[in-house]
C-alpha cells in the first residue's frame, strides 16, 4: 500500500497525470510484495528487508546525487529518523506476514492504516473526530476481523503481523504530517531509505545466504519497486490534490488480487472479499466526512 501522509499539493495543473502516477505506485508496491513472497522461500527475512532498503538508498543516490547534501538538511532530524524507524518496522511486519498470507489479504488489511490515523490524530494531533467517523473506524476493524478470522487456524502470531503493519504505517503517517512542511518531500524519502538501510544492516548478522546473479537481481529489484513507488506517490501529490487521489489508492486491491492469482494461484475467498469491501467502504466514508468537515470549517471561517 502507498504510504499515507505524503505532502499534498495544491489542486494541480495536471490531475490526470497525478492519477496515473497514483495508480502506478500501488502496482509497483504489489510487484514488490509478490517478489518478497517468492524470495521468502529462498532467503532469510532480514536479508530481504536489508536488500529492499539498501537498493532504495542506492537508487536515491543515483537519481538525486547532486542534491544529497541538501537532502541531509532538516530542522527536525529526530522526527525524520523516527519516520524511518516506523517505516522499517512496518516493512518487517508486512514482509514476514507475506510468508503466511496471500497478497490480497495483506493489501486489504493495510487499508486499515488511514482509519487508524483518524483515531490517532485525536491524541497526537489534537484533531476532532465526530461519532460518524468513529463508527466508520469501528466498522473497518470488523472488516479486518473477517479477513484475518483470528482463531480460524493455528497461525495466531501471524495474524498479529498485518495488524502491527497497519498500526506502524498509521504512526508513520502521523509523524509525516508533523514534518511535511519542514522540507522537500524528497528529503523525507531520503531519510526513510537511509535509516532503513542503516538499521536493517545488523539483520545480516543473524543469517546470510549468498545469492547467485538472479538472486541479486531479484533482491535489488525490491528497492527499485519500493523506491519508485514512493517517488510516484510524491509526483502524484505534486500534480493533484489529496481528495482527488485518495480513492485511487484502492486500485492496489485489484493489482494484489490479480498478482496473487496469476503468480501464486491464490484467489480471495468470500470472507476476504467481504472484509475488503467493508474496509474500503469505511475508508471512503471517512474521506467523505473529512471533506464535509473541511468545507464546513472553511465556510465558517469566511462567515
Amino acid at each position: 500500500m502507498p504510504p499515507a501522509g505524503a505532502k499534498p499539493a495544491e489542486p494541480a495543473e495536471s490531475p490526470v497525470a497525478g492519477i496515473v502516477y497514483y495508480c502506478l505506485a500501488p502496482m509497483l508496491f504489489v510487484c514488490m510484495g509478490a517478489l518478497v513472497k517468492h524470495l521468502s522461500q529462498l532467503y532469510p527475512g532480514g536479508q530481504i528487508v536489508w536488500s529492499r532498503y539498501f537498493a532504495h538508498f542506492l537508487l536515491i543516490l543515483i537519481i538525486f546525487a547532486p542534491r544529497i547534501p541538501r537532502l541531509l538538511v532538516s530542522r527536525r532530524k529526530g522526527l525524520q529518523v523516527l519516520r524511518g524507524v516506523l517505516m522499517l518496522t512496518s516493512t518487517l511486519c508486512s514482509f514476514f506476514a507475506l510468508r503466511f498470507m496471500p497478497l490480497a489479504d495483506l493489501s486489504a488489511v493495510a487499508f486499515l492504516a488511514p482509519l487508524i490515523v483518524t483515531g490517532l490524530s485525536v491524541v497526537m494531533l489534537g484533531e476532532k473526530v465526530g461519532p460518524r467517523r468513529w463508527t466508520a473506524v469501528g466498522v473497518g476493524f470488523a472488516g479486518m476481523l473477517l479477513i484475518l478470522r483470528p482463531g480460524a487456524d493455528s497461525l495466531q502470531l501471524a495474524t498479529l503481523l498485518p495488524i502491527g503493519m497497519a498500526v506502524l504505517a498509521a504512526l508513520y503517517a502521523i509523524v509525516t504530517r508533523m514534518v511535511r512542511s519542514d522540507a522537500d518531500p524528497v528529503n523525507a524519502l531520503f531519510y526513510t531509505a537511509l535509516v532503513g538501510a542503516l538499521l536493517a544492516t545488523p539483520l545480516l548478522l543473524i543469517e546470510w545466504r549468498t545469492p547467485d546473479l538472479l538472486g541479486w537481481a531479484m533482491l535489488l529489484s525490491l528497492g527499485v519497486f519500493g523506491g519508485l513507488g514512493h517517488y510516484f506517490v510524491i509526483m502524484a501529490f505534486r500534480r493533484a490534490s489529496a481528495s482527488v487521489l485518495a480513492p485511487f489508492a484502492y486500485t492496489e486491491l485489484i493489482w494484489a488480487t490479480l498478482m496473487g492469482l496469476l503468480v501464486f494461484g491464490d484467489f480471495p475467498d468470500a470472507w476476504t472479499f467481504a472484509g475488503a469491501g467493508i474496509i474500503t467502504a469505511s475508508g471512503l466514508y471517512v474521506l467523505h466526512r473529512e471533506r464535509v468537515v473541511r468545507a464546513r470549517d472553511a465556510a465558517a471561517a469566511k462567515a
